[in-house]
């Protein structure tokens, strides 16, 4: 279970403080021209370092690629990739080997191998989404040329809320903040509450708003291949993720259904809805309205503060974290969120385009009475 996609698929692979982490990116369309210098943009958005708010491990995640490319083109190969980890320090980890962190992936990744996790966590460690957001860069290329476009921010970090309302924050607004919220007074509170607990030993979750904008309508399959199915899959496998819902999501407990019903009305030759409860999917297909979502995160675990525990043997024991980890995962989560959610879409894509080629070429010659 290291695939991620069905036409479009993303194998990950390496550990935390291994010599590197990596994916093989299958089923990308030949002829595509990539900007690296957006890829490596995307990484640097990510990568450990990347904001005073979290990890003080230096990463430079500049992806090294293997093959598909011809030219500067995607040639239809598989895409393979690594990224060198060159600050990994296992023997930070030296002291925790018979011991089981709480709320980590220790214990269970015991119970199901019989082994002890590598230092970090292993595969179980958030390093892993280096890989994702290097592909998901390149997805988020290709979706740009079909007028797809997706953007993330914070929107919660513990009892600090700033709502976007329907005025969504443009790109630059969003990384021009430490903590990835576009509003400089909520960014300042977020700052100031998670050094706080930094300082305290201690951590904080909150919650990552993404809309996606140009979306056609018809992504998506009935009842087990729906765009919400398929979204929350893969965003439920971002490390520390707690929580999603799209459109009104679990406010809609709060209202009836007359407040929430989204009716249909034109807009020129256009169907669109009068409101977008729905964030964009209904019966699991788009709709052509904005994909409108929200994904929480948990505290992290690793706590700068000695904690009870057990160790192998079943003995009680303490445990501290000494290595170099988040007090709050949401800034750094914010591009995770962008790529993951580009390569679900890119797939959805290419799925409806297999089965459907007119849908998306009206005017080819080969589908001479395609209505689009």
């Amino acid at each position: 279970m290291n695939t991620l996609g069905h036409l479009l698929r993303l194998t990950t692979f390496g550990e935390s403080h291994g010599p590197a982490v990596g994916g093989v990116l299958d089923g990308f369309p030949a002829g595509f021209k990539p900007d690296f210098e957006k890829v490596n943009l995307w990484n640097a958005r990510r990568r450990p370092g990347s904001t005073s708010l979290g990890t003080r491990r230096e990463e430079a995640d500049v992806p090294e690629f293997l093959s598909g490319l011809q030219d500067g083109l995607t040639n239809g190969a598989p895409l393979a990739f690594l990224l060198r980890n060159t600050d990994q320090r296992p023997q930070d980890y030296a002291g925790l080997r018979h011991k089981f962190r709480p709320s980590h992936a220790d214990f269970t990744y015991f119970k199901k191998y019989g082994l002890m996790p590598a230092p970090g966590g292993g595969r179980a460690s958030a390093r892993e989404t280096a890989v994702r957001v290097t592909a998901g860069a390149l997805a988020l290329q290709w979706l740009a040329a079909k007028g797809v476009g997706i953007r993330a921010w914070t929107e919660q970090i513990g009892a600090i809320r700033w709502t976007a309302g329907d005025n969504w924050p443009e790109e630059e607004a969003i990384y021009a903040t430490e903590s990835r919220c576009p509003d400089p007074h909520s960014d300042e509170a977020m700052r100031h509450l998670v050094q706080a607990l930094r300082e305290k030993g201690d951590s904080i979750g909150g919650t990552v708003r993404c809309v996606v904008t140009g979306l056609p309508p018809g992504l998506g399959e009935p009842v087990y291949g729906k765009l919400t199915a398929l979204l929350a899959m893969a965003l439920w496998s971002i490390n520390a993720v707690k929580g999603l819902d799209f459109g009104a999501g679990f406010e809609a407990v709060d209202h009836t259904g007359s407040a929430l019903n989204d009716l249909f009305e034109t807009d020129g030759l256009k169907v669109v809805t009068r409101t977008n409860h729905s964030g964009g999917i209904q019966g699991g297909i788009s709709n052509g309205m904005p994909l409108v979502f929200r994904v929480l995160f948990k505290p992290p675990s690793t706590l700068a503060r000695p904690q009870e525990t057990l160790d192998l043997s079943g003995q009680k024991t303490t445990i501290e974290g000494r290595g170099r980890h988040d007090p709050c995962v949401v800034p750094r989560a914010v591009p995770v969120v962008v790529a993951t959610t580009a390569l679900v879409l890119m797939d959805a894509w290419l799925m409806h385009q297999a089965r459907y080629p007119e849908f998306f070429y009206p005017q080819s010659p080969a589908f001479p009475h395609a209505t689009g």
